[in-house]
C-alpha cells in the first residue's frame, strides 16, 4: 500500500517537469514543436497499450507504474539533452 502511493506521488512530481519541458518546447514552435507534439500522442497511445496489455496479462498496478517512471525519466533526460 505505502509503496503504491509513494509510487505514484513520485511518478505525479516527475511527469510535472516532463510536460514543463514539453511545454516550452511546443511554445518554441516550429519543426521541433510539432515533432514533440507528434511524439507525445503516439507515446501516450503507446503507454496506454502497454499499461493495458501489462494488466490484462496479471500485472500490478505497481509495475504499470513503474513503467510509466521509466518512460517519465526518458523523456526527462531526452528533453534535457539540448
Amino acid at each position: 500500500m505505502y509503496n503504491s502511493f509513494y509510487s505514484s506521488m513520485m511518478l505525479a512530481i516527475e511527469a510535472q517537469r516532463v510536460i514543463e519541458l514539453r511545454l516550452m518546447r511546443l511554445a518554441w514552435g516550429g519543426s521541433e514543436g510539432l515533432a514533440e507534439a507528434q511524439s507525445m500522442v503516439l507515446e501516450k497511445v503507446h503507454a496506454a497499450g502497454e499499461a493495458m496489455t501489462t494488466l490484462m496479462l496479471g500485472g500490478s498496478p505497481e509495475t504499470v507504474i513503474a513503467r510509466y517512471r521509466e518512460h517519465v525519466a526518458f523523456n526527462t533526460e531526452r528533453l534535457t539533452a539540448i
